[in-house]
């Protein structure tokens, strides 16, 4: 505690302020109120002390030092220059720049070579090149073109825009450059592709150090150049943490896992930004199991997951819908106080989403106080895939009446609980708000969306003129919307129209060939049934197998079409037959259209269409989970017509439960009906 009285002298006062003494967190403010009590405040050494003072304190914030500058009368350039660094090393490189134009106009000072540099970098962080190029031509005219700090402000600037050319300009035109200014360069390259150049600055450096080395690494390993990578890797004389991470990152990128792995375990100081590298790894490369094992990892070693961890772990549990795993997650949350009104929020709603459970995602959403885009679009989303449009658009109007402005994936959602409620006219209003009232231009999947509100309604034509008229080239999927709606409404015209641009896209895509072999089956040519056959056969095309995944007593447990791998396999066949017995007993004729051509007897296209993946997985649950729990099933392809109507049967019939995420979207099958009004 400072012990001053108020009749300190000026001069005694003013020794008090050097940073040393500062050691208790409230002496800044004692000072401060010190220096009005004895009416020395206004004195420049008094307040400009008191400035740096604020900033440099750990418990106070830069609006307590922007306040004591803004009452002083007379602010002297170190107060300036003191500020504007301090809005830079904190984050706030706009109100640097912002009080740099003050400065010029209000100051009556000149920038000196303080000034120039943290007013530079605040630029290159904004990406403010016309303001970044203006303060360059103003140090060439106060004559700091030469100042090497000013210089290497520049070369960094530059890089940050992008613009390397600019940024060797003015490297070249420095007469001493030190090895931050080199490094600066070597990564501004790397950022902009010119690896080759890079690599040549790189062999011209007389000096390096494991800055150096790493932005090499980094760079080599993202561009694909994992070998060479490595080898610069091997030759480092010294690594810290960032060359560890960009290495793993290498060979995460480029599939090599194994190797990621094992140089992650050969690692002795491992911190959270390593653990995260992996982890995200893993889940961007679609290693879904692999994230949730590190997670348990990190969480035994004692280390507190960071956001970028969880975020990751609920992405990866999210494609493997392993609801227990994603609730455990979310209890060590609750269990840590962590909130949810940030990223964090948005991953777990989207996890229930995707797990299929939309009651819990809903939860999780009203319980959030200060509700952000991100949450308002995840829930809409998630709504409208598991098919409770009237919910999503009522949640999307209250959105808006509260003042939150809709993005382009909002309305993905609304378009997509549009769709699934048949609400075509809805559909093209807001496609039209989107438009003129948010100004938000169309992607493919905008129109995407409105082509399969009008397919489901039956309006192919009109969904055909859309196509046409897109101002994009029309993709594989919205071509699919309409062959699909094409089968449905048995129109063959639109159906070869839609088939022959989908070849011409991906001539191997068998899921065009089957939709528009079923076209022609459900309208009685059997001529054109067999030729699409033949085209099979020709171009040797097979279709992927299906793939389905159960969660069961904190298991994975995965299941192929015809599966006869799974220590229960006895028994899920037995059920299997016994739902075959009920499936007759309640009238349903198997849809053999629905099985490749290859199979000729209909006693084997029935036993075919019996082995499929998420039948299997279906007959699996019904044996091992209680009833009154939901079976929840995820299947790598769309659910088949056939399987569709099965299961319908089997949730009246065992009077459970069904949720089947296929490749399209979700469905709730409960009661004999499912929540996609059989259109998918």
């Amino acid at each position: 505690m400072l012990q001053v009285t108020a009749s300190s002298s000026l001069q005694s006062i003013s020794n008090l302020y050097p940073f040393q003494i500062c050691n208790n967190p409230i002496e800044p403010a004692q000072l401060h109120a010190l220096s009005i009590k004895t009416a020395t405040f206004n004195d420049p050494k008094i307040s400009s002390r008191l400035i740096s003072l604020y900033t440099h304190s750990k418990t106070h914030t830069l609006d307590d030092a922007r306040q004591v500058f803004d009452q002083m009368h007379q602010p002297t350039l170190f107060s300036w220059n003191t500020l504007m660094k301090s809005y830079v090393e904190n984050q706030r490189s706009q109100e640097c720049v912002f009080m740099f134009v003050e400065f010029i106009s209000l100051s009556g000072f000149t920038p000196d070579v303080f000034t120039l540099p943290c007013v530079i970098k605040g630029c290159g962080r904004l990406m403010a090149v016309k303001e970044g190029e203006q303060i360059h031509g103003l140090g060439l005219k106060l004559g700091f073109g030469s100042e090497v700090f000013v210089q290497s402000s520049l070369v960094s600037m530059y890089s940050k825009f992008n613009d390397i050319d600019s940024a060797r300009k003015v490297f070249n035109g420095m007469s001493e450059k030190d090895l931050i200014t080199w490094n600066t360069l070597l990564d501004g390259y790397v950022k902009c592709g010119e690896i080759r150049l890079a690599k040549e600055l790189f062999d011209q450096m007389k000096e390096r150090d494991v800055v150096t080395w790493t932005v090499m690494v980094d760079g080599l390993s993202k561009c694909g150049n994992v070998d060479d990578a490595k080898k610069l890797f091997g030759e480092m004389p010294k690594r810290n943490l960032p060359s560890w991470n960009a290495m793993i990152n290498g060979y995460m990128k480029a599939g090599d896992y194994g190797s990621a792995r094992s140089l992650f375990d050969q690692m002795e100081d491992k911190n959270i930004i390593t653990w995260n590298s992996m982890i995200a790894g893993y889940e961007c490369n679609t290693r879904f199991s692999e994230p949730l094992k590190l997670f348990l990892e990190l969480l035994n070693l004692g280390c507190v997951p960071t956001h970028s961890t969880l975020v990751s772990t609920l992405s990866a549990i999210s494609w493997l819908a392993l609801l227990n795993k994603g609730r455990w997650v979310h209890s060590y949350m609750v269990k840590n106080g962590l909130e949810l009104e940030n990223v964090l929020g948005t991953s777990l709603i989207e996890m229930y989403c995707k797990c299929g459970c939309i009651e819990s995602a809903l939860k999780v959403f009203k319980v959030i106080s200060k509700k952000k885009l991100g949450h308002w679009t995840a829930i809409i989303v998630g709504l409208g895939t598991h098919g409770q449009a009237k919910h999503a658009l009522e949640l999307f109007n209250e959105m808006l009446r509260v003042n939150i402005v809709p993005n382009g994936i909002t309305f993905i959602g609304v378009l997509n609980a549009c769709n699934h409620a048949g609400l075509v006219k809805d559909g093209k209003r807001y496609f039209d708000m989107m438009i003129n009232e948010y100004k938000i231009e169309p992607t493919v999947e905008h129109y995407g969306c409105l082509v399969d509100i009008l397919c489901r309604a039956g309006q192919l034509k009109e969904a055909k003129n859309v196509i046409e008229q897109m101002p994009m080239k029309p993709n594989k999927i919205i071509w699919m919307s309409l062959l699909s709606a094409s089968r449905i409404y048995k129109n063959i015209e639109i159906g070869e129209y839609a088939a022959q641009h989908i070849t011409k896209i991906d001539p191997k895509y068998i899921e065009s060939y089957v939709l528009l072999s079923n076209l022609y089956a459900a309208t009685g040519n059997w001529d054109k049934v067999s030729h699409v056959r033949e085209m099979i056969k020709k171009t040797g095309v097979k279709k992927d197998p299906g793939c389905s995944l159960i969660e069961y007593n904190n298991e994975v447990h995965e299941f192929v079409v015809g599966d006869k791998s799974h220590p229960q396999t006895v028994e899920i066949y037995d059920k299997l037959s016994e739902i075959r017995d009920i499936l007759k007993s309640v009238g349903h004729v198997a849809d053999k259209s629905q099985v490749l051509l290859h199979i000729e007897g209909d006693d084997e296209k029935e036993a075919e269409l019996e082995s499929h993946s998420e039948r299997l997985a279906i007959a699996f649950g019904l044996i091992n989970l209680k009833p009154g729990i939901p079976i929840r099933v995820v299947k790598n392809l769309r659910v088949c017509n056939d399987c569709h109507s099965v299961t319908k049967h089997l949730s009246k019939v065992y009077n459970r439960e069904i949720i089947v995420r296929d490749n399209s979207r979700y469905h709730h099958f409960k009661d004999g009906l499912c929540s996609c009004m059989d259109y998918w």
